[in-house]
């Protein structure tokens, strides 16, 4: 049995963010250990490769939800990374970091520490943004934030005026004083290539010679002595394995596979844990209070060339490759969500509550199961969509069996309350008014989805249903609180009731940010790491050091 000062479940974007941060500190032995393989393949660094990783079982845990109730009973994609890195080596690398009402509200809840003015000290140590060093931002740090608003595809143009006709202001920085308005994300890059949580953090850690790397091994079960975490078991090539921890065991498997993990090591909910003969160490609510994002777009095809005119024909592949061969440069260096914002969906709301997306490319013919951004449409086409910020459904993850190769029950409960619903309906309304502003008038050559029989409550409440679709932003499994009931972390992320043993990742998060949520999840990571250390707050800026 191997022994270390501190083992780290997951090397995803916050446990990646711990790696480098404990190593950094210089006087430890780490342990990471990874489910999936390290990240070599090319379609991991070349930005636009997601849509290759988007269904590779190789790199991505690939999740369905049980079927949903509200959703015409279909079950739900839920694409995870599976590889060094976790989502932050397979997402469209949009960098968004909420609003700072996310986080005062989850100080409110009982959790010191985490209002804005201490979480955008943690933003701003982890940056080294395009944008340079401000009261919004950092330089320097590990993290390349790259501003695309000169690159991306003219298409997108049109979308930021025709939100401009709509009435939404124009925000040339969608994470600076305000997320409030129309604009170009930024994104996760640098030098052409994706700017993943390993690439900032892990890969120069591995470098201190402090920090040993375990890949496609699962661990199994946290080992406990009483009701102390001491260690983990994992299986790796169909051989059992235990390490021993003489600090503590830190949980950063994401909002699915963190609180499987729990469970089937005895903290979760009692009756969950007895029904599948799991020995109860700790009864908790582990795996309640599972909020996602859902997404419903209108899909267009354009009067004017898309990005599927760069990607479907052999000579437009053959241009956009050399460019990026040649310079880093071109559709293959970029997401292709380049456009959006936030706005307000009615009258009288205090803040944004519903967030944009533009994508230049459509691919309503490609093949079901398959994302073929390299294989779109035959014909220039765009979409346009929008996504509740906070929405009030939960949902859950379960355990199906004290197997840990079965893969848990996730339900998210999607429009379970009326109120997401309404929000839902009047974001498809907005598309709609969108489409018929000028500047979007005038590049479009057809309405494909919903189509213009679509124009009641009733038909997009409908189209709602039977097309809305996830945008992987899965967190609050393992809420932050201070009550055991209702809560599985304290405000320093140690589990409740147990020694030994935190959770950093996005399921500690008490409520969904509103926006993104890798760059929330890396800078859990980030002050995670201090709260290990004994730090509070030491970021940029920040309180005490």
């Amino acid at each position: 049995m191997s022994e270390y000062d501190y083992i780290i479940v997951g090397a995803g974007s916050a446990g990646c963010a711990v790696a480098g941060r404990l190593a950094e500190a210089g006087r430890f032995r780490i342990l990471v250990i990874e489910a999936g393989p390290r990240d070599r393949s090319v379609w991991i660094h070349m930005p636009i490769g997601y849509g290759k990783s988007f269904y590779n079982p190789r790199v991505n845990w690939m999740y369905r939800t049980e079927p949903e109730p509200q959703l015409d009973g279909r079950t739900i994609y839920q694409p995870r990374g599976k590889v060094v890195g976790g989502s932050s080596s397979i997402n469209a690398m949009v960098y968004s970091r909420g609003q700072a009402e996310d986080f005062d509200a989850w100080a409110a809840q009982g959790n010191p520490g985490w209002g804005w003015p201490d979480v955008l000290s943690y933003y701003r140590r982890m940056e080294d943004h395009a944008l340079g060093a401000s009261p919004w931002h950092g330089a320097g740090g590990p993290l390349h934030v790259s501003d695309i608003a000169g690159n991306v595809h003219p298409l997108t143009h049109a979308l930021v005026e025709a939100g401009r006709q709509a009435g939404l202001a124009f925000n040339p920085d969608l994470n600076g004083a305000t997320t409030e308005g129309v604009g170009y994300y930024q994104i996760n890059t640098a030098g052409g290539f994706r700017m993943s949580a390993a690439r900032a953090y892990l890969w120069p850690a591995l470098k201190t010679g402090r920090v040993d790397l375990v890949t496609d091994a699962l661990v199994t079960k946290v080992r406990f002595e009483g009701r102390r975490a001491v260690g983990v078991a994992y299986r790796r090539d169909g051989v059992e394995h235990e390490a021993r921890a003489r600090g503590e065991v830190i949980l950063a498997g994401g909002a699915v596979n963190t609180p499987q993990l729990l469970q089937l090591s005895g903290v979760g909910p009692g009756a969950l844990l007895s029904r599948h003969g799991v020995p109860v160490v700790i009864d908790s609510p582990v795996g309640r209070n599972l909020q996602d994002h859902l997404c419903y777009d209108h899909v267009y095809r354009a009067s004017r060339p898309s990005l599927n005119d760069d990607l479907l024909p052999l000579l437009g592949k053959l241009k956009v490759g050399l460019a990026y061969v040649l310079a880093r440069r071109g559709p293959l260096s970029l997401s292709v969500n380049q456009g959006g914002g936030f706005m307000r969906s009615r009258p009288g709301l205090d803040r944004p509550d519903m967030q944009l997306y533009f994508s230049p490319l459509s691919y309503e013919r490609a093949t079901p199961g398959v994302r073929a951004l390299m294989k779109p449409d035959p014909f220039s086409g765009f979409s346009t969509s929008v996504s509740p910020c906070r929405p009030t459904s939960r949902g859950h993850v379960e355990i199906r069996s004290a197997d840990p190769f079965e893969v848990p029950a996730i339900a998210p409960s999607y429009l379970a309350t009326q109120k997401d619903i309404d929000d839902l309906i009047t974001g498809a309304h907005f598309l709609r008014r969108l489409a018929q502003t000028p500047a979007l008038a005038a590049i479009i050559a057809e309405e494909l989805k919903p189509g213009p029989a679509a124009v009641s409550d009733a038909d997009m409440l409908a189209d709602i249903r039977a097309r809305a679709y996830s945008v992987f932003h899965p967190c609050g499994t393992c809420r932050m609180g201070p009550d055991p009931a209702d809560a599985v972390v304290d405000a320093e992320l140690k589990v409740h009731g147990v020694d030994g043993l935190r959770v950093i990742d996005a399921s500690i998060f008490p409520s969904i940010p509103s926006g993104n949520t890798n760059a929330p999840a890396i800078m859990v990571g980030e002050k995670g790491a201090d709260l290990v250390l004994g730090r509070n707050n030491a970021g940029i800026g920040g309180l005490s050091a």
